[in-house]
């Protein structure tokens, strides 16, 4: 699948924010951050970013943004709120929220490494 225009902006947006706060950016394919094993945010194929949060700090964000549920695949992401392009545009607001999914990411049960 060629990379539109809007996802290359989408890509630099979402590296921006993650320079910014000081973030691990990882993939060739699928941009995203993780720890331990969990992924805590990531550019959809779709098109777009989605960030994992605590229930408390997703409804907030949704509320916030007028944002919904991540869905990948036809199927809703637990815990991932879908980023809205104008809110993606605002680095020094969702700097925030990116902080928030980094810390909830901490407090998550560590995944097994499938490396030997």
């Amino acid at each position: 699948m060629a990379k539109s225009e809007a996802s290359e902006k989408t890509l630099q947006r979402y590296s921006a924010l993650l320079a910014a706060v000081g973030l691990e950016q990882k993939g060739k394919n699928m941009t995203y951050t993780s720890m331990n094993g969990n992924m805590y945010s990531f550019v959809a194929k779709e098109g777009y970013v989605a960030i994992r949060l605590s229930e408390g700090d997703k409804q907030e964000f949704m509320d916030r943004y007028n944002a919904g549920p991540a869905i990948s695949y036809g199927a809703t992401m637990r815990g991932y709120v879908h980023v809205p392009d104008s809110v993606l545009k605002k680095t020094d607001e969702l700097m925030e929220y990116m902080k928030k999914s980094h810390e909830f990411a901490k407090t998550l049960k560590p995944k097994p490494t499938k490396k030997k």
